[in-house]
């Protein structure tokens, strides 16, 4: 389950964790009123500080995937082989009404996938790996580049961000209130001090933000079903369809191969293994639902 995690909610929980390191150490945010909480205080700080979280993940997601993936940003003005590749992902990109290019990049992978991030619409990133460049037809690539085209253009790392900053203010709200209730039960007499249990608040969001990717996995799911339907739009229903079903078939042929460093970027792509402890933590629905919707709306 772990594994499935996006960079984008690693780096999030890695900044809310340093966060709430420094607030502690620092005193900040104190939410403790008398003997009882200031619990809507506390609810206004932990959504202030939740959403930055969320935000700051946001302004790295491009940089971050570059370092994480090794991604080599291809030149506009030297594309030497990618030619072709960039010239694609412009013609889709003009075709979205994007406000600016996208970077296009390249990693080294023998997987078959791609994938869509940035800050904003202006300042995205289209990455494909090696392997679908040497196993996909020029079709079966259009449809890819499409499908990611149409994850920025629906600004999903947006709404991702809003949706994890959300999640974060709960988390820091929950752990927080759970620590001083523990804390209140072992010291009655002295008054419960919360900022002696940090490192129970630190467990405590560990434990939480991953029962927040059910959330965010749900979301991913959704947002799959919007870029197929918007890439069957830029890049045309049967090069949609016919990408999905080579990874279909890659996958009945066991030939997909799984870059591990991938797994931490599984809601960013196109495909994603299903979670072999329960479909709710999937990032993806099943290819055949997805090829079955288009199929529907042609």
């Amino acid at each position: 389950m772990f594994k499935r995690i996006l960079l984008f909610a690693a780096t999030n929980l890695l900044v809310l964790i340093t966060l709430s390191i420094l607030f502690n150490i620092l005193g900040i945010g104190r939410y403790t009123r008398g003997i009882g909480m200031d619990y809507q205080g506390l609810m206004v700080f932990c959504l202030f500080w939740g959403m930055g979280g969320a935000l700051i993940s946001l302004a790295l997601s491009r940089i971050m995937a570059k370092f994480a993936m090794g991604v080599k940003v291809i030149d506009p003005n030297n594309p030497g082989q990618y030619s072709d590749l960039l010239t694609t992902v412009y013609e889709l990109a003009q075709r979205a009404n994007l406000p600016a290019m996208p970077q296009v990049g390249v990693y080294d992978s023998p997987e078959i996938n791609a994938f869509a991030t940035g800050p904003t619409k202006s300042r995205s990133l289209v990455a494909v790996s090696s392997g679908l460049l040497h196993r996909m037809d020029k079709n079966e690539i259009e449809g890819v580049l499409g499908h990611e085209i149409a994850h920025i253009a629906n600004g999903d790392m947006v709404t991702m961000t809003l949706l994890q900053g959300v999640i974060n203010a709960f988390v820091m709200f929950l752990a927080r209130v759970i620590a001083f209730a523990m804390s209140a039960n072992r010291s009655r007499d002295n008054g419960p001090s919360l900022g002696g249990n940090w490192l129970v608040v630190m467990l405590l969001e560990m434990v939480l933000s991953p029962l927040g990717f059910l959330i965010v996995a749900w979301f991913s799911r959704y947002r799959e079903f919007r870029a197929d339907a918007g890439g069957a739009r830029f890049a045309g229903s049967p090069k949609m369809i016919g990408a999905l079903q080579a990874l279909q078939l890659n996958f009945g042929r066991n030939e997909q191969v799984q870059d591990p460093r991938s797994e931490k970027l599984a809601t960013f792509k196109i495909s994603g293994k299903r979670s072999k402890f329960s479909a709710l933590f999937s990032t993806h629905p099943p290819l055949e639902e997805r090829i079955a919707r288009l199929q529907e709306a042609r």
